[in-house]
């Protein structure tokens, strides 16, 4: 009887163990999908300054549109939590139809080839960030499952449930009207 007590506790304090390691796991696999989406924000942020002076360079009284996009990729490199950094992202990505809005308006530039290998990088960059965010998406919603059913929730010690990268402003869920 004592030594089946005791199968029985140990089996208890393995199964705590494992479901205990699956947390951990998914939470590294969280931070982990949130280091690729901040590798893409960084490698577009880097793209931008580029972008922007070769714009410039054409059209010189757009100045709203080069302020507003300097200062939300300011907004960017300043952000400090994930929820901060979705925010300024969005902003950004606004910022960025505009300033290809305005491309619109100037023949010569959209046949600049910096600008086109420029504009071909970003879509790229844009295209990794869209995949990152999948990715992230669905690693969270995996680690939010874990810590949520039972018996899990038990033993994930008071652990909070991440935050899914969503689009925050609505107007960024609108496609652009871009005329070639």
């Amino acid at each position: 009887m004592i030594i089946a007590a005791v199968v029985v506790i140990v089996l208890l304090v393995f199964w705590a163990i494992s479901i205990h390691n699956n947390i951990i796991r998914a939470s590294n696999r969280c931070d982990n999908a949130w280091a690729a989406i901040d590798t893409q924000l960084q490698r577009r942020n880097d793209l931008i300054p580029n972008l922007v002076n070769t714009v410039k360079g054409y059209a010189t009284h757009e100045s709203k549109t080069f302020e507003a996009v300097t200062s939300a990729r300011a907004a960017v490199a300043n952000a400090h939590t994930p929820e901060e950094k979705m925010q300024a992202s969005g902003t950004l990505s606004n910022a960025l139809t505009n300033l290809f809005a305005v491309v619109e308006n100037y023949p010569e530039l959209k046949a600049n080839q910096n600008f086109l290998e420029l504009q071909a990088e970003l879509t790229d960059t844009e295209n990794r960030l869209s995949y990152a965010r999948l990715s992230y998406n669905d690693v969270v919603m995996n680690y939010n499952n874990i810590i949520a059913v039972f018996p899990n929730n038990l033993l994930a010690g008071g652990r909070s449930p991440r935050t899914s990268f969503q689009v925050t402003d609505e107007s960024a869920r609108q496609a652009p009207n871009v005329q070639f």
